[in-house]
């Protein structure tokens, strides 16, 4: 498995040899600069999965080496150490792109954990989608891009959910956005704020996934050091990260009861202020919510506030399914396609009669998301310039096979009178083999546990009676 690689710069010789050290010891691959001119350079060679540099260097300042390096990788994670009087620029670096900050002096525990979290909030495959990049059309296949890169399909309800972009994006309404998990919610959001007077502001996205109620209320609202157990430093929080812009919250039916009252006032009162802090700070932020479960259920079920609710609910749109738009699967495939060959510099020029075939009657429970990893494992088995089965997971090629019962027992389906056919006339089933059986058990499981909570992987991962992130690695190994 190959190691994260992670480019240090710093004019301080001690504190790059001793983040070489400690990075190392955590497993990942380091490399350092004792200045900006010469981190740029390695820059060009590397391609690193982070980097982490200093803000105020001798021959550059920490603004324009975050402009250097998202010009040649928009991706790439940029964390800028700064000292605590410096707090108020680096907080206008992140507006500019950078993905957070740490104060001196440096605590290493405090370092890996922002490390790994910007490795885990990476862009996700769904918004491989998003690039900004120009795409190269495959022929025969009508792409259409949005000025923000997002792909819109050619299906009536792709063209409907376009149509209520343009109409809500110029206002500065808060929007609800409702869809399945992996159909693209988070690139709709971004899509708004794309289209919006507020497109050169910053556009801040938060998971609020499982978060306890301490984590919740210091990424949204920020902390002073001190304020609690573990709070080694100040931190900005979420609102006001994205203060002149969009603030986005993905899964927001998650917060917790307490979370909700204190989000409440602040939307109520557009002021928010740090957990253990004194000063109010004003706020203009226009916020965008999604969730996979719908908000008035939850409401009465008296799991989400009912006046937060119509606080979010002056307008509300439904992100398709990918099996309900049909005619999109092969726009997307294509468009995917086109991003993988770019990764891995192949190039691959389409899919096989059959493998098209396979993608329209597959229902992609996991949607974009799903077609996204698919494509993405296919292009890298393709030995050919033609995607053909062989490169298609098990689930893909076989799902017509697999049992999906109400319960989430994996057990065979219900028996139905029996039909008397002569011996001849019984086709003889090919029987997988231990491991593929084991597979499709668990496939079956896991799927059963998402569509019985409506696709809300919280639920599913307690219904299932395991931690969210096994649940997550498992999907993943499943392609789900």
């Amino acid at each position: 498995m190959n190691k994260s690689k992670i480019l240090v710069i710093d004019d301080d010789v001690d504190i790059c040899l001793l983040m070489e050290r400690f990075l190392t010891r955590n497993g990942f691959e380091v490399t350092t600069a004792q200045s900006g001119k010469r981190g740029l350079e390695i820059l060009n060679d590397l391609e690193p999965d982070l980097v982490l540099t200093d803000f105020k260097l001798g021959d550059i300042n920490g603004a324009e080496l975050l402009r250097k390096v998202k010009e040649k990788y928009p991706s790439v994670p940029v964390i800028i150490i700064t000292g605590y009087s410096d707090i108020k620029v680096a907080i206008n670096v992140m507006k500019q792109g950078a993905y957070d900050y740490v104060t001196k002096p440096l605590f290493p525990d405090e370092i890996l954990m922002t490390i790994r979290k910007a490795m885990e909030n990476k862009p996700k495959e769904e918004e491989t989608y998003t690039s900004a990049g120009e795409v190269v059309k495959p022929k025969a296949v009508k792409v259409k891009n949005s000025k923000s890169g997002y792909i819109f399909g050619e299906s009536l309800v792709s063209r409907n959910l376009m149509k209520q972009i343009d109409l809500v994006a110029p206002t500065n309404f808060s929007v609800i956005i409702y869809g399945e998990s992996g159909a693209g919610k988070e690139a709709i959001a971004r899509e708004i704020h794309n289209r919006s007077n507020r497109k050169d502001q910053p556009f801040v996205a938060m998971d609020c996934g499982a978060m306890s109620k301490e984590l919740a209320g210091s990424e949204l609202f920020g902390h002073e050091k001190g304020s609690f157990t573990g709070a080694l430093n100040q931190k900005i929080g979420h609102f006001e990260l994205a203060n002149g812009g969009t603030l986005f919250l993905d899964e927001v039916a998650n917060l917790s009861y307490d979370i909700q009252v204190s989000l409440l006032r602040v939307v109520q009162e557009r002021k928010v202020k740090r957990i253990g802090g004194t000063k109010e700070i004003d706020l203009d932020v226009r916020i965008l919510v999604a969730s996979n479960e719908k908000l008035p259920e939850a409401c009465r079920a008296g799991k989400f506030r009912e006046d937060l609710y119509y606080r979010f609910n002056e307008f509300s749109m439904e992100v398709p399914s990918l099996r309900d738009r049909g005619e999109d699967v092969m726009i997307f495939a294509h468009f995917f396609l086109e991003n993988t060959n770019r990764e891995l510099n192949k190039n691959v020029k389409g899919f096989s009669e059959e493998v098209v075939d396979c993608f329209l009657k597959y229902p992609w429970y996991g949607n974009l998301r799903e077609l996204n990893n698919v494509v993405k494992r296919a292009t890298l088995l393709a030995e050919s310039d033609t995607i053909d089965t062989r490169c298609l997971p098990f689930e893909i090629t076989n799902h017509t096979r697999l049992m999906f019962v109400d319960n989430l027992s994996p057990v065979a389906p219900r028996q139905e009178a029996p039909v008397q056919k002569e011996p001849e006339a019984v086709v003889p089933q090919a029987r997988p083999n231990l491991k593929e059986a084991a597979k499709e058990a668990e496939y079956e499981m896991i799927f059963q546990a998402l569509k019985k909570v409506n696709f809300n992987k919280t639920k599913a991962a307690k219904l299932l009676d395991i931690d969210r992130k096994t649940l997550y690695n498992k999907m993943k190994n499943l392609n789900l």
